[in-house]
């Protein structure tokens, strides 16, 4: 069965991806580094890594494989997922594909650098209706894939 892993620390999308799962019938597994409050779904699961750096990402790419999907706003984490063939998406509903990744990496990079420059200030722009109907428009695309692939 496909699933729907969650890099679930600070993602503001977890109640669309319960809906969207339990519509199409997919497990949901939330990765996060302490206990968070879940619904009592059978299909939902809870998994609290270690607080070692990059622990919650290192166990999703241990796991998400071809027709599952991966929500997470990490670039590097999208990256490395999308190698094991699964699909991802941001938060924000932007889809992360092989063709788009490089350009993601490249951009995360330069924006680093602006950052410890001094140049940039400031963090992303703030989570609107709008990004969340974009991430449930899209998950449900992709929700309806997995279900017929898996």
């Amino acid at each position: 069965m496909p699933t729907i892993f969650v890099d679930a620390d600070g993602c503001p999308v977890k109640d669309e991806v319960y809906r969207v799962a339990e519509r199409h019938g997919l497990a949901v597994k939330l990765v996060a580094n302490t206990w968070m409050r879940t619904p009592g779904q059978a299909w939902i699961d809870l998994v609290i890594v270690d607080d070692g750096f990059d622990a919650a990402d290192d166990w999703i790419v241990e796991h998400a494989i071809e027709s599952d999907i991966v929500v997470t706003a990490d670039i590097p984490l999208a990256s490395r997922c999308l190698k094991n063939g699964a699909s991802v998406l941001g938060p924000k509903g932007r889809e992360f594909t092989e063709d788009s990744i490089g350009g993601a990496l490249a951009g995360r990079e330069a924006s680093s650098f602006l950052r410890e420059m001094g140049v940039m200030t400031g963090g992303p722009a703030p989570f609107t209706r709008r990004d969340r109907s974009r991430f449930l428009q899209k998950l449900d695309n992709l929700a309806q894939a997995a279900a017929r692939a898996g």
